[in-house]
């Protein structure tokens, strides 16, 4: 029976943390799940489009990222783990939600892990940090999500903190495909690719420079990444197109 193991609440909502074998869910309060962890597997990531985020990793071996929404870490945890040396920086605008991370769901602490309670927008226009080879831009509320991540300016604040050859990575909804974002995506970036997923969620890679696109080169990959992070990469490999 699904339990409530902690709760919290601020001036954007609630945060929840339900528990039924061994399964933990972050919940904001709508009918949808943020982040789902597993205590028997607490570095594989239970949700898609999660594990889909990660096929940036064809693309480019990170040794500093930033990630835009901590949800219950359950990326960060999974890069940790999979990426020897990487130095994560994480945005979190709800210092609840990072209780909740850091408390229920083994987040990693320490130098590698620099967490920021911070409004994500704001912190990516004032960003003077190191260049950064993949930023993930995962921002939601109980609802939906922050329509600010699909704005113009937003994608160019991205795309002027990333390396050459550094990508973007948006998890967004199904219903926000529409042409006027794509030409803004490739306004801003090279190569643009997608993965939709069964779960609705429609996740968006968007690359400073052109990435190799052979087949066979990205399945051979694709079977060491997956070995690297201890689940499959292979089942949203087969979803991703190229725009």
């Amino acid at each position: 029976m699904e339990q409530e193991i902690f709760s919290a609440q601020d001036q954007y909502g609630q945060i929840r943390v339900l528990e039924d074998n061994g399964v933990r869910t972050l919940n904001f309060g709508g009918p949808d799940a943020q982040s789902s962890w597993h205590k028997s597997e607490p570095h594989v990531p239970q949700l898609e489009y999660v594990r889909a985020m990660l096929l940036v990793l064809l693309f480019n071996t990170p040794k500093q990222t930033l990630t835009l929404g901590l949800g219950a870490g359950t990326l960060n945890s999974s890069l940790h783990a999979g990426i020897a040396g990487l130095k994560q920086q994480v945005v979190e605008l709800r210092p609840g939600v990072i209780e909740a991370a850091q408390r229920f769901f083994q987040l990693p602490q320490g130098k590698r892990l620099q967490l920021h309670q911070a409004d994500a927008f704001e912190f990516m226009r004032s960003y003077q940090g190191k260049k950064l080879d993949v930023i993930f831009s995962d921002l939601y509320n109980a609802d939906d999500a922050e329509g600010e991540q699909f704005s113009a300016e937003f994608l160019e604040n991205c795309r002027r903190q990333l390396k050459v050859g550094g990508w973007l990575v948006l998890n967004c909804w199904d219903c926000h495909q529409s042409d006027e974002f794509m030409q803004l995506l490739h306004t801003h970036f090279c190569d643009v690719r997608s993965c939709l997923l069964s779960s609705g969620n429609w996740v968006v890679f968007a690359g400073t420079n052109p990435a190799p696109n052979n087949a066979k080169a990205l399945k051979d990959q694709e079977w060491s990444l997956s070995k690297q992070l201890g689940f499959s990469l292979s089942p949203y490999l087969g979803r991703l197109v190229s725009h």
